[in-house]
């Protein structure tokens, strides 16, 4: 155990950071998670950093504890603190055979001594409990053992933590790090980074989407606040911490208020139709008028755009998705808000140069505003013509015939201002039909 900060004496809105590093994750003899080095690597963040506020803060590192009293007594003085809490957990998540619930393996714990090595994951709610709302964030980098995650399946997450703000990951039981050894997991680390990369601190949910975005994360990883969470959150907090927030204080604002990202100039294709990309300014009154939800704060839209505009195209998509993901969950499948962050993240794939994922998910929104507006909305000519585009970008002849049919059907129902984009679309998919050879297409 180490100490930093000015004394332990609990004063007036003083804050507090409690760092916990529990057993180490490993598979075959592989180490999935070690604790030790992402505690480690988190100490080495100021203090204020953390918490996100300039009140005086303690910091207390938990590694190697194996006596869950002693965590306990640990967690029970950070809880009692009045001003700003981050609690950080790494390692592995158990289950206590005798009792059925979850638990935090301390350091050795073994399925035979979890009743004695394992902090009770309840107990960390009933201590956080009784914190008012908005000074509490639990931050966690877990892997499930075999006996953990049908748990963690079952009920979709992490019992209740109080009124806690819960981030983080917890894997499968069984994945094949990206790193081998004693490293510094790519969650934690991307956590650490974004922190560290402006003079402006995001707000813990944009830190926990783009730390998700860029982690490479196991695939099954169950990502913690879960969309349903986020969209019951209520209540005042302590930082911009709504569901789910992209503010980047870093970033220059974007002056357009249109809420899809701007369009860049297209290279013209030879012998191809060249349609301009969908015009957002049609989309944008639609969805203005839908009162989409920003959950309090700003409109994270401009900051994506700003980080598309910047190249971070893996970040800007991270967020998207998570955008996309409450908006399915807050307001429904086919909602005018999931549509507008599906174009969205159309625009970003086009941006990115992804041009598979963007036709994919153009003829998506082309689709279901078809079968929402009919053939003569606006919205559903700019898909169509955002599809269009894409589609003409591929050079992948597998690709082009996967997504081929669905748009020239598509295009046939609609008036189209130019028939020959419907003609030549014809043109090309059955001359692809037609060839003999297989492979890359050429202009």
């Amino acid at each position: 155990m180490y100490l930093s900060g000015a004394g332990h004496e609990q004063g007036q809105g003083r804050g507090h950071v409690l760092v916990v590093a529990g057993d180490v994750a490993v598979r075959r003899r592989v180490v999935q998670v070690a604790p030790s080095a992402n505690v480690a690597a988190l100490a080495m963040v100021p203090g204020s950093v953390l918490l996100g506020s300039d009140v005086p803060c303690d910091t207390v590192c938990l590694d190697g504890a194996r006596d869950p009293n002693t965590v306990l007594t640990r967690l029970r003085a950070a809880a009692a603190t009045r001003g700003p809490l981050l609690v950080y957990l790494s390692g592995r998540l158990t289950v206590d055979r005798r009792g059925g619930g979850l638990c935090f393996a301390l350091a050795g714990a073994t399925a035979g001594t979890v009743r004695y090595s394992a902090l009770p994951w309840e107990w960390l709610g009933v201590e956080l409990r009784g914190r008012p709302a908005g000074l509490t964030t639990v931050v966690v980098d877990l892997v499930a053992d075999k006996s953990a995650w049908p748990l963690l399946q079952e009920s979709g997450g992490l019992p209740d933590s109080g009124s806690a703000e819960v981030y983080g990951v917890v894997c499968p039981p069984a994945f094949a790090p990206a790193a081998v050894g004693a490293a510094v997991s790519g969650y934690t680390r991307h956590w650490i980074e974004q922190l560290r990369r402006g003079p402006g601190r995001p707000a813990n949910v944009q830190v926990h989407a783009l730390a998700v975005s860029a982690a490479a994360l196991p695939p099954g990883t169950l990502v913690l606040p879960t969309a349903r969470e986020l969209g019951m959150r209520s209540g005042p907090q302590h930082e911009p911490q709504h569901p789910p927030q992209a503010h980047h204080p870093q970033q220059p604002p974007h002056t357009n208020p249109s809420p899809h990202l701007q369009q860049s100039p297209h290279p013209e294709q030879p012998q191809q139709p060249a349609p301009a990309p969908p015009a957002r300014g049609s989309v944008s009154v639609s969805v203005s008028e839908s009162g989409m939800d920003w959950g309090g704060g700003e409109d994270p839209r401009p900051s994506i755009h700003a980080l598309a505009v910047a190249g971070r195209h893996g970040e800007a998509a991270g967020l998207a998705r998570v955008w996309e993901e409450h908006a399915l969950q807050t307001c429904g499948q086919g909602s005018s808000e999931a549509i507008g962050w599906a174009e969205i993240r159309a625009d970003l794939a086009r941006m990115a140069g992804d041009f598979p994922l963007a036709t994919r998910l153009w003829m998506g929104v082309g689709q279901t505003r078809l079968t929402r507006e009919g053939a003569g909305g606006l919205e559903v000519h700019a898909a169509a013509a955002g599809a269009l585009y894409c589609w003409a970008q591929l050079r992948d002849r597998a690709l082009v015939l996967e997504f081929g049919p669905d748009l020239v059907a598509l295009l046939r129902v609609l008036p189209l201002p130019d028939p020959r984009h419907l003609r030549l679309a014809e043109q090309r998919l059955d001359a692809l039909r037609t060839a003999d050879r297989p492979g890359v297409l050429h202009p």
